[in-house]
Order: structure tokens, then C-alpha cells, then sequence
């Protein structure tokens, strides 16, 4: 029988050991700042109704969602197939919200941390497969605009923990650009908001490309009305001070424009009052988020050595999360994570080395006779928390320490007869290349020691 070439798609993220052990640590540190902070976790199925998934989809979300037959056919059903996956984790919170909101305290503080699939083109650094790590905060009726300002001291949070460099959290406000547009004359919220998605390309295509499609068919701006959207979407700060003097300059305007400001200015003063630096967040009036739900506040987030990578986490404020599938008003304010893609940039910058196993020993056997003893120290080692493996099979010494390097455990325990007859145990430190010898009994202290030493190093 002919082999089966071993491959995977294109647009997963595939990782060796090491690199996996370097994901989930990320994965865990978002996970830790998300609960600090009293978000309760969820999780929903990859597999949704397709009618559930798609009522406020279509286009190309339509084009990119990946169907599932529900009877595992093979045979393609007539029609669209009654499921499909989702595409990202914002519409399955809406119907979860909506299906459990009898249920829920609100306003409703959640995590979820899954993975979402897309039919992304096959090409370098898009993904079909990924994850996503998402918080939002959904209130009932009404939801302040203070926990728009709660946000940010999240991401701060979650982002000075996985210590991948100085970063940038930048905030703007949809009412505020809308306000602004309608003073121009684009009253229409469909023309906004194919303006907004033009506005928000200004950092990747820059603005003279901006300018010519505002100018062109399609959109038949005048030059002095894209003029003076390109000054407005142009405007940052690099103090709170300066946020609000910028904002001061921009004159009076809309009933809209007013209402944005007014939140604006609210959320940056709670932004520090939750303790964030100012180095750490800042107005940037090009921030749109071309997505549609978004009303309100928006943030975008890049890393300030790295502007290439582009935006690490992204979201903002909507009126009314789950208006296809409940009569409530159901507000709300979230950020999104998109951690696979994050990972593949951050290592494609040299920016993540791989870690030591997360196995710390591995207790060697010497002779098959000595396994039994073995056996009793690793249990040892593993009832005082040290994770340990034993190599079973044995074999020479220098292969067992050369799979332990190679595999990332730092110490390899030798029992060998003189060990044994001196009731010590000898220690090779593969990091370091030395060797010591511990008394059995002191054991497990000496090798607490050392690896605090290395958690405070991490740390």
C-alpha cells in the first residue's frame, strides 16, 4: 500500500513541543489577567446553526465561513448546509447571551479563549485555524461608559504581563468621527460607514491612497472635505493633557460630535485613573474599526518597536449586541485577542525563544536493577511538585543526558552504585554543563532552589 504524504492545510499553526509549551504560557498569562480582573470564563461550540451564525453576516463573511454537513455525508446536500463554524467569537456570545440572559448576572463579565476558523486565502501569516481571546462586558439596558475606560487598564494589564515589549493602547470614539462627518455633509450612516472603512486603511496604505479613493467614483469627495478629514483622522496625543487640548481645538459640532467627545474625554480621565500610564495609551482619531456594531468607543493596540505588526488587540463599544435574537437592549463593550497570529509575528521578529520543557528532571536508570529505586525518587520529586520523568528504557549515559538537553530538561539525576552506597544523588545541571552531588534527603530542596531561582529570573 502506497504512503500517505504527511502534510497539514495551509493556514494552521502547527507547533513543535517546545513552541507549544511557549504558546500555552501565553495563553495562560492572557487567562490570569482576564480573571484578576472578575471576567467569568465561557465557552460555546466551534459547530453553530448556520441561520444563528449568519443573521447579521453575509459577503464576504459568507464567502469565508466553512459549512459542515450535519450528517457526515459525504454526498453535498442540496441548499445551504443547516451548520457551519464560527468565524470569530462575538456572534456566538450574542446568541449565548440571548439564549441564557435569564440566567446571567449582569452586567455580564466574560472570557472566552477558543479557536475560530476562516476561509482565509492560502498565504504567509493568514490563518483558517486560530485562536481568539476575547473579553467583553455586556450590560442590560444601559452599560456606563466608565467600563469602556475599564478595558484599556485590562489590556495594560495583560499586555505588561507577557513582557513582549513597550506598547501603545490608542483610543477614538465613533460618535465623535460620525459627529464629524455629518458636519461635512455625509449625513448618510451607510456613506459613513464605507468612509470609516477607507479611514481605517490610512496606517497600511497611507493617506494618499486615502485620499484618492475619497476623491474617486465611488465616492466623489471634494478635495476640501477629504482635506479636512485627513487633518481630523490625523490628530494624536501624547499626553492626557494634550488629548484634551486637541480635542478642545476641534470647535463645537454636532449633537453626535458632542456626545463623542463628551465620552471620549470621560474615558481617557478613567483610563488613568485606573493607573495607566500615560506613556501606555493615547488619542488617535484614525482609529475607526471598520467593523459595522461598533458605536462608540474604539481601541486599537501596536507595539511601539514593532508598528509593523499592526494592531496586537482591537475592539470597542456596541449599542445592542443580540438585537437579531432578543427584544432586550442588551449594550456592551469587549477586545479581542488574536493570539495565533499574534504568536506566528512575535516569532517571525525573533520576539519568542523557546522555553526549557515544562519537565524540569529527568531521573536516568543506569542499570535495569536500579529501576525500582528510580521509580520511588521520581514519585519523590513529583509529590513535592517537581515535574519528572524517568527514562524508562535506560541505555548510556551520555545519550540520556543528550535527549534531555535536546528536549529542554535542565537536571538529570544519576543513581548510579557509588550514588547509591553514599545515599546521594548526583546532579547534571544540562543549562549550566556542571555537575554536584545532594545528599538523597536534601534532594528536593536543593532542586526547589534552583528552579525558584529560575521562575524569579522569569519573573
Amino acid at each position: 500500500m502506497a504512503l500517505t504524504m504527511p502534510r497539514t492545510m495551509p493556514g494552521v499553526l502547527e507547533l513543535l513541543p517546545r513552541e507549544q509549551i511557549a504558546f500555552q504560557t501565553m495563553l495562560d498569562t492572557i487567562r490570569r489577567g482576564f480573571e484578576v480582573y472578575g471576567f467569568l470564563p465561557i465557552e460555546t461550540p466551534a459547530i453553530e446553526f448556520a441561520d444563528v451564525l449568519l443573521t447579521k453576516s453575509g459577503g464576504e463573511t459568507e464567502r469565508q465561513v466553512y459549512f459542515v454537513q450535519s450528517t457526515g455525508a459525504l454526498e453535498q446536500s442540496s441548499g445551504r448546509p443547516e451548520h457551519a463554524l464560527r468565524f470569530d467569537l462575538t456572534v456566538p456570545l450574542a446568541r449565548y447571551v440571548a439564549e441564557h440572559e435569564r440566567d446571567l448576572a449582569f452586567p455580564f463579565r466574560r472570557y472566552q479563549m477558543q479557536r475560530v476558523y476562516r476561509g482565509e486565502r492560502a498565504q504567509r501569516g493568514r490563518f483558517r485555524e486560530f485562536y481568539q481571546c476575547d473579553i467583553d462586558v455586556i450590560g442590560k439596558d444601559v452599560l456606563s461608559v466608565r467600563y469602556d475606560a475599564e478595558i484599556p487598564a485590562v489590556i495594560h494589564a495583560v499586555f505588561s504581563a507577557l513582557d513582549i515589549g513597550a506598547f501603545t493602547i490608542w483610543l477614538n470614539n465613533r460618535k465623535l468621527m460620525r459627529g464629524f462627518f455629518e458636519g461635512l455633509g455625509i449625513g448618510e450612516s451607510e456613506q459613513q460607514m464605507l468612509v470609516l472603512r477607507e479611514v481605517d486603511k490610512l496606517d497600511k496604505r497611507g493617506a494618499g491612497h486615502v485620499r484618492e479613493v475619497l476623491m474617486g467614483e465611488g465616492f466623489g469627495l471634494s478635495a476640501d472635505v477629504v482635506g479636512k478629514i485627513l487633518h481630523f483622522v490625523e490628530l494624536r496625543s501624547t499626553s492626557l493633557a494634550g488629548a484634551h487640548a486637541k480635542l478642545d481645538a476641534l470647535g463645537a459640532g454636532t449633537e453626535t460630535f458632542e456626545q463623542g467627545r463628551a465620552e471620549l474625554r470621560e474615558v481617557l480621565d478613567m483610563v488613568a485613573a485606573f493607573g495607566i500610564p500615560e506613556s501606555a495609551f493615547a488619542l488617535n482619531l484614525s482609529i475607526a474599526r471598520g467593523l459595522d456594531y461598533y458605536t462608540g468607543t474604539v481601541y486599537e493596540t501596536t507595539l511601539n518597536d514593532h508598528p509593523d505588526i499592526g494592531s496586537i488587540c482591537s475592539g470597542g463599544r456596541y449599542d445592542n449586541l443580540a438585537a437579531n435574537y432578543t427584544k432586550s437592549t442588551l449594550p456592551g463593550v469587549g477586545i479581542s485577542i488574536g493570539l495565533t497570529r499574534l504568536f506566528w509575528q512575535l516569532r517571525e521578529a525573533g520576539l519568542v525563544k523557546p522555553p526549557d520543557s515544562t519537565t524540569q528532571v529527568l531521573v536516568t536508570q543506569m542499570d535495569a536493577a536500579q529501576l525500582p529505586v528510580c521509580l520511588v525518587l521520581a514519585k519523590e520529586l513529583r509529590d513535592a511538585g517537581i515535574a519528572t520523568e524517568v527514562a524508562l528504557e535506560g541505555g548510556k549515559l551520555g545519550k540520556q543526558f543528550k535527549y534531555a538537553d535536546r528536549a529542554g530538561i535542565r537536571f538529570a539525576l544519576v543513581l548510579g552504585e557509588n550514588e547509591l552506597a553514599r545515599n546521594a544523588v548526583a546532579v547534571k545541571d544540562l543549562r549550566r554543563g556542571d555537575q554536584f552531588e545532594v545528599p538523597r534527603a536534601e534532594l528536593v530542596k536543593s532542586l526547589r532552589v534552583e528552579l525558584a531561582q529560575d521562575e524569579a529570573v522569569r519573573a
